[in-house]
C-alpha cells in the first residue's frame, strides 16, 4: 500500500547530466591505437560488470584491452589504463543545470513532493568524482549508484535497494529515466515511471502526479 509520501528517483545520465561528451570515445581508442568502431564494441560490451560494482577500473580496462588484443603489460597498466580512467570519468561529468536547479526545485516547502532521490548506473570510481564535483548530490534524500550498490538497472535489485533504503512502498515512487526499458523495470516492481524527454514534459507529468497543493509555477 502506498503511503502518502511522493518520491520522485531520477536517473542522472540522460535527465540530469548530459551523456557522454562527443568524441570521446574516438580519443579513448586513439589513445589505444585502435579503430573507433572496435573500440566502442569492446567499451560497451565490458561495462556491466564495471557498472555493477563487480569489477574495479583496472579489471575494466584490461578487460577492454585485451579485447582489442592489446598487450597488457606493466607499463600499460602503469600508463594507458590510468590515462583511460581518467578520460573516461571526464567524457560523463558534464550535467545540465535547468534539471539539477529543477530537481532542487522539487523539494521547496510549497511543493508536493517530499523527497527527490537519484538512481544512475555508474562505476564507483566515477560516483566517487561524481559526488565530489557536484555538492548538490548531498542536497538529495538518497543517491544510489550501482557501482556502490552492486546492482545495475534495469535489475529488479536496483530498484529494490531505493525502496529498501528509503523505507517505502514502490508506489511511492515516480521513476524518470531516458530507458524505455529501465522505466519498464521500474513500473515491474509497483513504481510510477515516466520516460523523460524533456523539462517541460517532465513537470506537467509531475503536477499531474502529485495531490492537490497550491499552484507553485508562473
Amino acid at each position: 500500500m502506498p503511503s502518502d509520501r511522493h518520491i520522485v528517483l531520477f536517473d542522472l545520465f540522460g535527465v540530469i547530466a548530459r551523456h557522454q561528451r562527443p568524441g570521446a570515445l574516438a580519443k579513448m581508442a586513439a589513445r589505444c591505437h585502435a579503430p573507433t568502431d572496435a573500440f566502442t564494441t569492446a567499451y560497451w560490451a565490458c561495462r556491466p560488470p564495471y557498472d555493477a560494482g563487480r569489477q574495479s577500473a583496472p579489471e575494466y580496462w584490461t578487460a577492454v584491452l585485451r579485447s582489442l588484443s592489446v598487450d597488457v603489460g606493466l607499463d600499460v597498466e602503469a600508463d594507458t589504463i590510468e590515462e583511460l580512467r581518467l578520460a573516461d570519468i571526464d567524457s560523463w561529468s558534464r550535467v545540465d543545470n535547468r534539471m539539477v536547479a529543477y530537481a532542487q526545485s522539487l523539494r521547496q516547502p510549497l511543493r508536493a513532493v517530499t523527497e527527490v532521490a537519484l538512481l544512475s548506473n555508474i562505476p564507483s570510481d566515477h560516483a566517487d568524482a561524481f559526488l565530489a564535483a557536484q555538492p548538490w548530490l548531498h542536497t538529495l534524500d538518497h543517491v544510489a549508484f550501482s557501482g556502490k550498490i552492486k546492482a545495475a538497472k534495469p535489475a529488479p535489485a536496483a530498484f529494490h535497494h531505493c525502496v529498501i533504503a528509503m523505507r517505502a512502498a514502490p508506489a511511492d515512487f515516480l521513476f524518470v529515466d531516458d530507458r524505455e526499458e529501465n522505466v519498464r523495470a521500474a513500473q515491474a516492481v509497483g513504481m510510477n515511471g515516466h520516460v523523460f524527454t524533456g523539462r517541460d514534459e517532465l513537470a506537467a507529468v509531475i503536477d499531474t502526479w502529485l495531490p492537490t497543493r497550491r499552484p507553485t509555477r508562473k
